[in-house]
């Protein structure tokens, strides 16, 4: 941004060190328990129904809500971070996430917990958009896709964790203690928060200078505890103010375009396909005891997979991973929809393990990695939260597309809309698609 303060050149050029693991685990913490409270909903449900708490259709309400408040959380979040900062709004979303959390322990009866958990559902959308786009501006750009892909790990992370912890937690204690934890978990994390910066390159692109400078003096004072730091690179220039209009105009409508896109594809395939893998297995055949064990073998795939974008968001490139990972999702899906679990078990097992991984490496760079780096400081977080709430749009519409396609297609016509859409992504991302790999955020956005 080229007015002096240089934030980006000058945060780019620290060597990784102990300021980016207090950023990484000050952010994670937060997006941690915004994982681990998304997928709460499975096992709570489960303990409601079956004490009469609540009813079938009350669960589907619930379900429901939590996506509208995700989907609202991610839209106003991004305006609201563009417009007061990234540190203000990423606490704001955690106060108002813990408070409901801890709120609908003490529900007393389903409706509350409904309205408890829309307002939870509006802090959750908006850690997603806030988080990866504030480390998105404190990480290097040579390892940049690690930071963010680790970042969408610890997100996944929530799956295992909220199984294992309902499992130990519900049949002796009931489900309003998972709620508690979720809420002490993000109040404790508010707290720890007020020592986080506030990113240099968004008070650079509001020109609010000397702010952006005494952040920058005491960032650079505390990576230089680790050794000399390298002089910066010079200022390329003024760089062109850009409003949100600019998204209506090439390049950033095509950049626009492609986030929202690739977000649709990647959440219909983690929502209207991964979650439904136990029903699929009961269809064809399956215990549910069985079912839950060939899920859970599933699971630890998309830790793999994170793993796996992790690695090659960097050294492959960004859209080059994107487009491998969805070429594998298309041929594995296709030889998967071919196979029934009950009678090919190890088959639906090995192709299903090279499937979810291919969807979780998607998952990490196109959620953590991939949209947050395709528009500039101005307005990361407007166009990345209009591509989540799109994103989020998709969530909320397609079990019932996926349960109307299972009834009369059986597993290949849901297959076959996961296919479908991730052609589309591969198209979309080669003919539009941008490498921001090893460039700086200012590269980029230019």
């Amino acid at each position: 941004m080229g007015s002096g303060v240089n934030a980006g050149a000058r945060l780019d050029r620290l060597p990784v060190g102990r300021f980016h693991y207090r950023i990484f685990w000050l952010v994670g913490a937060g997006m941690f328990f915004d994982g681990y409270d998304l997928y709460v909903a499975g096992s709570v449900l489960a303990a409601t129904i079956s004490s009469k708490f609540s009813t079938l259709p009350q669960n589907l309400q619930f379900i429901s809500l939590t996506f509208v408040g995700m989907t609202i959380g991610a839209f106003v979040t991004g305006f609201l971070g563009d417009w007061f900062g990234r540190r203000f709004t990423y606490q704001i979303n955690l106060l108002i996430f813990g408070l409901a959390s801890l709120a609908a322990a003490f529900a007393q009866n389903m409706e509350q917990l409904i309205f408890c958990r829309f307002v939870q559902g509006l802090g959750l959308g908006a850690e997603i958009v806030v988080g990866y786009s504030t480390l998105t501006e404190f990480v290097p750009p040579a390892s940049r896709g690690r930071w963010l892909s680790f970042m969408a790990l610890l997100v996944v992370a929530g799956f295992p964790v909220t199984s294992v912890v309902a499992y130990f937690v519900i049949p002796a204690f009931g489900w309003r203690p998972m709620f508690v934890i979720a809420g002490v978990g993000a109040l404790w994390v508010w707290y720890l928060r007020k020592s986080m910066p506030e990113s240099p390159r968004w008070l650079e692109s509001k020109g609010r200078l000397e702010e952006a400078d005494k952040e920058l003096a005491a960032i650079e004072a505390e990576a230089a505890k680790d050794g000399p730091l390298p002089p910066p690179a010079e200022q390329a220039g003024t760089a062109r103010q850009v409003s949100a209009w600019s998204l209506l105009h090439a390049p950033l409508l095509q950049r626009l375009l492609v986030g929202c896109w690739v977000l649709i594809t990647i959440n219909t395939l983690i929502f209207g396909f991964v979650i439904f893998l136990p029903q699929f297995f009961l269809r064809q055949g399956l215990t549910i005891t069985q079912s839950f064990g060939y899920t859970a073998v599933l699971a630890v795939a998309s830790i793999v997979g994170c793993a796996v974008g992790a690695f090659t968001s960097d050294f492959v490139g960004r859209r080059w991973s994107i487009i491998g990972a969805s070429v594998v999702t298309v041929i594995a899906g296709v030889v998967y929809a071919s196979f029934n679990a009950a009678s090919d078990p190890a088959i639906v097992l090995s192709v299903g393990f090279v499937l979810i991984v291919a969807i979780y490496v998607q998952t990490a760079i196109l959620l953590g990695v991939y949209t947050p780096e395709l528009f500039p400081t101005e307005i990361r977080l407007r166009a990345n939260g209009i591509c989540n709430t799109l994103g989020r749009l998709a969530t909320v519409f397609s079990p019932f597309v996926v349960g109307y396609l299972m009834q009369t297609y059986q597993l290949p016509g849901v297959v076959a809309l996961m296919v479908g859409l991730v052609i589309v992504q591969i198209i979309v991302v080669w003919a539009w698609g941008v490498e921001p790999s090893r460039k700086g955020l200012e590269e980029v956005a230019g």
